[in-house]
């Protein structure tokens, strides 16, 4: 069972994937989950000022950021995703937040080609595309909640408890 666990913090390519006990994913992922909220938030500002369009036009270059940098981070989490042994609780649950990220990133390139097609929006973003983030964004909490699980419960990409102890051994000009 070690050997099987210790295999998921190690990562396939420390150069693609970052080193052991510092993996690249998780920083990946606060530019998509970052620019979709910032997005709603201009979403729902654009209901709330006099120039609706500038707000609009903002969400959707934060739509589009996001939808790059999700597509970095789950290159990088593909990566991770193969250092989880197989028919585990671990692997399964790092395909629903897969499967999960890969909808909501396709769910907002959806709403990123409905506001493009229908052009910039005189009194704001309309309830379709505003309700469609609404929606992406709840998923990606529950996706979150998943990737959560995947490093703080399973420990994927997460230094062994062995490696973690430097971090608390006191040095004798420390000690009290």
């Amino acid at each position: 069972m070690a050997g099987t666990s210790e295999h998921a913090k190690r990562p396939v390519s420390a150069l693609l994937a970052g080193p052991y006990g510092h993996p690249i994913h998780p920083i990946l992922v606060t530019v998509p989950i970052g620019a979709w909220v910032c997005s709603l938030v201009f979403d729902l500002g654009s209901h709330a000022t006099g120039e609706p369009r500038v707000l609009a036009a903002g969400s959707q270059w934060l739509i589009a950021i996001g939808v790059v940098g999700a597509l970095a981070a789950a290159m990088v989490g593909f990566l991770d995703l193969f250092a989880i042994p197989t028919a585990t609780p671990a692997f399964r649950t790092g395909l629903v937040h897969m499967g999960l990220n890969l909808a909501v990133t396709a769910a907002y390139a959806g709403n990123l080609a409905w506001r493009l097609a229908a052009g910039q929006p005189v009194d704001g973003v309309p309830v379709g595309p505003l309700v469609l983030s609404v929606a992406s964004l709840v998923a990606l909490a529950v996706s979150g909640y998943l990737g959560g699980k995947l490093a703080y419960r399973y420990g994927v990409r997460v230094a062994a408890e062995s490696a973690q102890a430097e971090g608390f051994t006191r040095t004798p000009a420390h000690r009290r």
